[in-house]
């Protein structure tokens, strides 16, 4: 009963307190982490060379710097609170599944816009946007915010929420946080430009690997959530199977087109991204201009799905349970 007790508590958790800023957060010391075994690989590739082989190798390296003392920790910490004391193993575990999710944040992050763009603050929903997104916003309409807003909703949806819940449900703590540290390279490092091109490479294939199952599981919980919540599900299944891979990423337009299907909305198109134009193409076209509603709307999916994705992790974690006698990765769960 443990796994799935921490894993309710944990997403109740999230939906109360969401990521309180003075709360030492794993993502960070990752982000630390990253941020040094850059430094290092880079300081290395300037005396061995520029060929594109050695970068990529190199990009590798600094991933599994990454990814595995991630999930070396996270064990090592699990099994000592369970060594001292079954109470210390259980809060710690509840921080660690608390810590993976970010439904609240978001949408806290989701109503600053709007508020900003209700006031017509433009300046203001374009800064509060760019907290929540990778793309320049210094010159989006408001339109262009919304919809980047609902872009971010479904693209957090599956990488935020649904991989984290399927890769904890196959694995506990220690396979989440190997996904996250996955999934926080790719955030940092996976970009196509000069910058990464090739140090990134192999984070950003890796991510793209780690995501295509929950991607797909993703906008299939929100095509069944729109259902629910009286949403065109028709068109939004339809879209998915038409456009799901009209993007440059192979798991982001999984989730945009169910969205966009949902919603009766086009998302997607060309977007700046640290100054330099990325013609995307447009996913739903033909649908209408994103509005307040719209938003709101997603936000709507997003909490109903999130019910939806949550009864299949409890259905996982019980079949690993079965399978193997122990929910393996937990501990002191068994």
């Amino acid at each position: 009963m443990a796994p799935a007790l921490l894993t309710i508590a944990a997403l109740a958790l999230d939906w109360l307190l969401g990521d309180p800023q003075n709360w030492p957060h794993p993502v960070r010391m990752i982000g630390h982490l990253i941020v040094a075994a850059e430094r290092l690989c880079r300081r290395a590739l300037g005396m061995l060379g520029t060929e594109p082989a050695l970068w990529i190798f190199f990009g590798a390296l600094l991933a599994l710097a990454v990814i595995v003392p991630t999930a070396l920790s996270t064990w090592l910490v699990m099994d000592l609170a369970g060594r001292i004391s079954s109470v210390l193993w259980f809060v710690l575990c509840l921080y660690l599944v608390f810590a993976i999710f970010c439904l609240r944040d978001l949408e806290d992050h989701v109503n600053k816009v709007e508020e900003a763009l209700e006031a017509l603050d433009l300046d203001g929903a374009r800064r509060a946007l760019s907290w929540i997104v990778g793309r320049d916003t210094a010159h989006l309409s408001a339109e262009g915010i919304r919809r980047a807003t609902v872009e971010t909703i479904a693209e957090n949806f599956a990488d935020g929420l649904v991989a984290p819940l399927l890769y904890l449900a196959l694995g506990g703590p220690v396979l989440a946080w190997a996904y996250k540290a996955v999934n926080t390279l790719d955030s940092m490092v996976g970009y196509k430009n000069d910058r990464y091109l090739y140090l990134g490479r192999f984070s950003a294939r890796l991510d793209d690997a780690a995501n295509f199952v929950p991607a797909r599981i993703a906008a299939l919980i929100l095509i069944l959530g729109a259902k629910i919540i009286g949403l065109d599900a028709k068109g939004a299944f339809s879209l998915w199977r038409r456009e799901g891979n009209y993007h440059s990423s192979p798991n982001s337009g999984q989730t945009e087109a169910a969205m966009a299907g949902a919603l009766g909305a086009w998302l997607g198109g060309p977007n700046r991204y640290g100054g330099q134009l990325f013609d995307k193409p447009v996913i739903g076209a033909g649908g209408g201009e994103v509005t307040r509603q719209n938003v709101l709307s997603a936000l709507r999916l997003a909490k109903i799905s999130t019910l939806l994705i949550l009864a299949l992790a409890l259905v996982i974690e019980a079949l690993v349970a079965l399978a193997l006698e122990t929910p393996w990765g937990w501990g002191l769960a068994s």
